[in-house]
């Protein structure tokens, strides 16, 4: 009895399977199912275009004071009794910066000034004197010795007042020093001066970056030297900062030997966000140059290697790596590993991986027009007004 129940359920089984697989057979023949896959992105193609874009050198450098200025005391021995800038103050030429105690220097002035009164006083009377002997000389009331001594007696006087003078005015000037000045327009980056303070004679008291004028000082490979002059348009990065730009002023006369490297010299505006010590990259301009480029978008970085992606004939996707070399907007230069008149899928490279099919819903932009790069959407690069030369002007290999 078993036996037949068990039969009888193996056969139920059969028949419906049977139904089934007639059933999909059916549907497949009407073209219910489609055996083809389903693709997995609508993508649109792209060509290389040429396009002119900057040559630029790279570099790093610290930015510099272009001149720091040491301001030191010429008085000697006195006591600082007033500091009126700190450091970071602007400051312009001849301001006063601090005061020394003149009490005493006042008073060795006005003793000197004394000294001075009086001997113009007995100069005066000396040559008035010689003036009087002379005419008695003359008609013989006296002798010709007594008018000689006459006339020492003058000039004796006369010395007497110049040394008094004289030290009038080393006193005057003693006076003077204790007012100490600014030597330029600049910014305070050093305030040693402490009130209270009995100083010497040289000793340091401020330093100042003189006209508040700052440079950098890029290392640039010794190959890219030859490529550099004096005018160029220097930019740096600062993070959280517009770029800076700047111009090139000169280079270094020696090569280290030790890195390779040159220094170039750029000043930079003054007013900028950066300082005086800050460690900063950035290059300079040294001119255009034609190349193969693609959108950003079209290139894709993946596990160290930047890519781009073809359709095949089948639909499906092909990685393809590619190198790189400069960027300018939204323009990448391709040097090697794809040809000008090759596609590529212009976006979305991101959510696609080798050998997925895909459906190409069109072709952007013409393939050979050669495209001059606008420099101005991106502040790294030098603006120009001029038009963009033609196509057989700019050379296609490096300066």
């Amino acid at each position: 009895m078993k036996r037949g129940l068990i039969a009888l359920a193996c056969a139920g089984l059969a028949v419906v399977a049977l139904a089934l697989f007639g059933q999909g057979r059916a549907r497949e023949a009407d073209g219910g199912v489609d055996a083809s896959p389903v693709p997995v992105l609508s993508v649109t193609l792209i060509r290389p275009q040429e396009s002119v874009l900057p040559v630029r050198v790279s570099a790093t450098g610290h930015v510099v004071a272009w001149q720091e200025a040491s301001v030191g005391a010429e008085a000697d021995g006195l006591r600082l009794t007033e500091v009126r800038v700190n450091v970071g103050d602007t400051v312009t030429r001849g301001q006063v910066l601090a005061l020394f105690k003149a009490d005493t220097i006042e008073a060795e002035l006005a003793e000197v000034r004394a000294a001075v009164a009086q001997a113009a006083a007995e100069a005066g009377e000396a040559e008035t004197n010689h003036r009087r002997a002379g005419r008695l000389g003359a008609t013989g009331a006296i002798a010709a010795q007594q008018v000689g001594q006459y006339a020492a007696g003058a000039a004796t006087a006369r010395a007497r007042l110049d040394a008094a003078r004289a030290v009038e005015r080393r006193v005057g000037l003693r006076l003077a020093q204790t007012r100490v000045l600014a030597p330029s327009d600049g910014v305070i980056t050093a305030r040693p001066a402490t009130v209270g303070a009995v100083v010497t004679a040289g000793q340091e008291l401020f330093r100042l970056i003189r006209d508040g004028r700052l440079e950098w000082r890029a290392a640039v490979s010794a190959a890219d030297l030859d490529a550099l002059a004096p005018g160029q348009a220097a930019t740096i990065s600062l993070p959280g900062h517009a770029p800076i730009h700047g111009t090139l002023r000169r280079l270094g006369p020696v090569i280290d030997v030790a890195t390779h490297t040159g220094l170039a010299y750029a000043d930079l505006p003054r007013g900028s966000a950066v300082r005086a010590g800050a460690f900063v990259s950035g290059h300079i301009a040294v001119g255009d140059r034609w190349a193969l480029t693609l959108p950003r978008s079209a290139v894709l970085l993946r596990d160290g290697f930047h890519t781009v992606m073809r359709v095949s004939v089948a639909s499906r996707v092909v990685v393809q790596k590619v190198d790189v070399g400069r960027s300018v907007d939204d323009r990448i230069e391709i040097t090697a590993g794809l040809a000008a008149s090759e596609p590529v899928i212009a976006a979305g490279l991101g959510f696609l991986s080798e050998g997925d099919t895909v459906r190409v819903v069109g072709e952007l932009g013409p393939g050979a027009a050669a495209v001059p790069v606008s420099s101005t959407a991106d502040a790294d690069v030098t603006e120009s007004n001029a038009p963009p030369p033609e196509r057989s002007a700019p050379p296609r290999s490096s300066p």
